[in-house]
């Protein structure tokens, strides 16, 4: 297991530029997720570890090893790339060898060896056939394996299961995370999916502009995002303008007066000690949102179901109120749903899922 130190890393391609002044460190046997909106520059960042591009400034190091300008195949990583990169005119078993053959391993190693990482992917058994004969989600398996084959002490994945259905997804989500760790690997893995970082993250980076706009846990980077930017891109979120009007008798909460009425909440970042009368801005969840049968006197705000759509694990409405326009809502487990155009409906927030944000 070896760590990754990237510091102080800028990189300019012409006028524009991918990367700015950014350091970052992935600990050893970390599976770390790196993601953001197309052209933010994560996957600038992971083709600089894995050695395809180098720095204008900045440095790499894989643990104490300067590797900011060697070659990609002096850093002993492994990349696994979207479109897979297979060899249609191969069967599973050269595909696999391929590497390990460019080494000049020996016969009998490469055949252990292959057949070792196939099984570990459960795909022993297509040795011998064309890729081209193989479903896209035994493809997948089969590049995994050709990337395990090497034995790296790094991984690197460019958006690997982007070509595959949903239920594929799911299931080698976390068969990738499950042979990291069962290697002790360290893996960085680039996305555009916010539930795959979630769901498999170690720990995860958000980059817009060339910047890392926050890093942390995948709970932390849901549930306590610092800004309007993170908070909408970690997924759906309800944004509330307010006013501070002070700290409440609950020590770290915060009490905000918007159109719809007082709200309370938290600050989730420690520093950042909001001042009476400073705007800002309320992110609550939908799923943190629910129907009261009464109204309270903060946290709350009147309004009517204007859409249901029924999803089966959940139910999602638009509440439009005469305050604060439309407002989303989930419910968990819907045994049917709410009338829309009915009466009012009351719509609650608990404080610890109101979030400031600073402007």
């Amino acid at each position: 297991m070896v760590p990754i130190s990237i510091r102080n890393i800028t990189k300019r391609f012409g006028e524009t530029v991918a990367l700015r002044n950014v350091s970052l460190r992935i600990e050893a046997g970390e599976l770390f997720f790196m993601l953001g909106p197309s052209g933010c520059g994560k996957t600038t960042l992971l083709r600089h570890i894995a050695g395809f591009y180098t720095p204008d400034n900045g440095q790499i190091f894989f643990g104490d090893r300067d590797v900011t300008r060697l070659e990609p195949h002096q850093r002993n990583t492994a990349m696994m790339f979207q479109s897979y990169a297979l060899w249609p005119h191969m069967t599973v078993e050269q595909n696999v060898a391929f590497g390990l053959e460019e080494r000049k391993v020996p016969r009998p190693e490469i055949e252990d060896r292959v057949h070792e990482a196939l099984d570990m992917v459960q795909m022993g058994k297509y040795m011998e056939r064309k890729v081209t004969q193989l479903s896209g989600g035994q493809q997948q398996r089969v590049a995994l394996a050709r990337a395990l084959v090497v034995r790296p002490e790094i991984l690197l994945l460019d958006e690997p299961l982007s070509n595959l259905d949903t239920q594929l997804r799911l299931e080698m989500r976390q068969e990738i995370r499950r042979i990291c760790k069962s290697f002790g690997l360290t893996a960085v893995y680039v996305t555009h999916d916010q539930k795959e970082a979630l769901s498999v993250a170690d720990r995860l980076a958000v980059l817009d502009g060339g910047n890392i706009v926050q890093l942390g846990t995948p709970e932390d980077m849901y549930r306590n995002p610092r800004s309007a930017f993170l908070a909408s891109f970690m997924g759906e979120t309800n944004f509330i303008p307010g006013q501070v009007e002070g700290p409440t008798s609950r020590q770290h909460l915060w009490s905000v007066a918007t159109a719809a009425g007082r709200f309370w909440g938290r600050v989730p970042v420690g520093e950042w000690q909001p001042a009476p009368g400073e705007p800002v801005t309320l992110s609550i969840r939908p799923e943190a949102l629910t129907l009261a049968p009464f109204r309270e006197l903060r946290n709350c705000v009147a309004g009517s179901l204007t859409r249901a759509t029924y999803l089966g694990e959940y139910a999602q409405y638009e509440v439009k109120t005469d305050k604060l326009g439309l407002l989303r809502l989930s419910e968990p487990n819907p045994r049917k749903l709410h009338p829309v155009d009915g009466p009012h409906v009351n719509v609650l927030a608990d404080p610890e899922d109101v979030v400031l944000l600073k402007l």
